[in-house]
């Protein structure tokens, strides 16, 4: 019997990446170009605003008012943001469109955060892939009423620029960056690595932008400026600008000052309500089983990923998707690797600013160990 999905598209085609591509087309002009919001990089939602607004919630959600049992099995109700970590459930929610999985499939799609807070903190969701630092808010706000069961998607923070000799980390003393959202996970993460390697803030002019788009503006003016971007804008940015290129992988100078035993960074985690998985465990490793599979699918076939993304409208052109994908670091982590890397995670933004964690690391009972 077919199993029923059904994706709530919270952005128009307009707001995806095409319209990105279009607004940086002209090099050495500043376009207006609309927001394609997901805030990949952790997603510039404030999370400690976001969850206080929880007692005002969207109303018009296809959630289901309660978890129900289905004659094609559990009814899992599953929401994402529009970017990477929907990236990651693409194959899933083909398959389960097909009828080829053992739960049934409500998906929504959102473009931030807060809207999904909301709707898992009423229990109108089950599952959501959410910012990392996100979930452990969430984890405060419900006192322990959620769980993170895997990681989905590594960090898809990239410094793109068209200026040669900048090899080392330390060659940006002294520059310009041009980054999102002062007191934001980037902003965080950054001020982490110049700490690292041994310099501060005071050792850059950090100038903060409000959106993606202005900071790849910026770059469409003048390619030796320096620019901390996410996935996939890094991807179209280039594309349309043969000068722009990679400089720092932020996860590569991650791992360099973590070293082998160390954390990683992470962008995005699944997290259950804590609720929904006592009551249907079996439910929840299907889904677990089913995340994974479809994680390995989309970066095992790019191609196949990149029309599916298209047709979820995530992504408006094929090859920007497919180029996109690859850097875009989906992954399916879980169990001790999985706390291990975001606890560490989690360790360094605490001491950045407790607040942006929810104001404490989260106790054991957040990381959910499936035997």
């Amino acid at each position: 019997m077919k199993k029923k999905t059904k994706i709530t598209k919270t952005l128009a085609l307009a707001l995806t990446l095409g319209l990105l591509c279009s607004g940086l087309a002209g090099c050495g002009q500043a376009q207006s170009v609309e927001t394609v919001s997901e805030d990949l990089a952790a997603e510039s939602v404030q999370p400690t605003e976001t969850v206080e607004s929880t007692e005002t919630v969207a109303e018009g959600t296809e959630a289901t008012a309660e978890n129900a049992e289905t004659a094609d099995g559990t009814l899992v109700r599953v929401a994402s943001l529009k970017g990477p970590t929907s990236l990651g459930l693409l194959f899933l929610m083909n398959k389960a469109d097909k009828g080829e999985t053992a739960n049934t499939y409500e998906f929504q799609m959102a473009t931030g955060a807060d809207e999904i807070l909301p709707l898992m903190v009423k229990g109108d969701l089950d599952i959501a892939l959410v910012p990392a630092n996100v979930a452990s808010v969430l984890y405060h706000k419900t006192q322990g009423g959620v769980e993170v069961i895997d990681i989905n998607t590594l960090g898809v923070l990239y410094m793109v620029s068209g200026e040669d000799g900048l090899t080392n980390f330390t060659d940006l003393k002294g520059k310009t960056i041009y980054l999102t959202g002062k007191g934001t996970t980037p902003d965080y993460v950054l001020q982490y690595l110049l700490t690292a390697n041994g310099m501060s803030a005071d050792d850059v002019i950090l100038e903060y932008k409000s959106e993606a788009t202005e900071v790849a503006s910026v770059l469409a003016e003048d390619p030796t400026a320096i620019g901390l971007l996410p996935q996939p804008f890094v991807t179209a940015a280039c594309m349309q600008n043969d000068a722009l290129k990679v400089i720092f992988d932020l996860n590569e100078e991650w791992n360099k000052v973590q070293g082998e035993d160390g954390s990683s960074m992470v962008t995005g985690v699944t997290v259950v309500r804590k609720e929904f998985l006592e009551e249907n465990e079996e439910a929840v490793k299907s889904f677990m089983e089913d995340h994974k599979a479809s994680a390995e699918d989309i970066n095992a076939d790019p191609a196949t990923g990149a029309a599916l993304a298209v047709e979820a409208q995530i992504v408006a052109k094929e090859p920007i998707a497919q180029k996109a994908i690859p850097n875009c670091n989906i992954t399916y982590i879980d169990k001790a690797e999985m706390k291990q890397a975001l606890s560490g995670y989690l360790d360094v933004l605490f001491h950045q600013d407790s607040l942006s964690i929810g104001g404490g690391l989260p106790e054991s009972d957040f990381y959910y160990d499936a035997e």
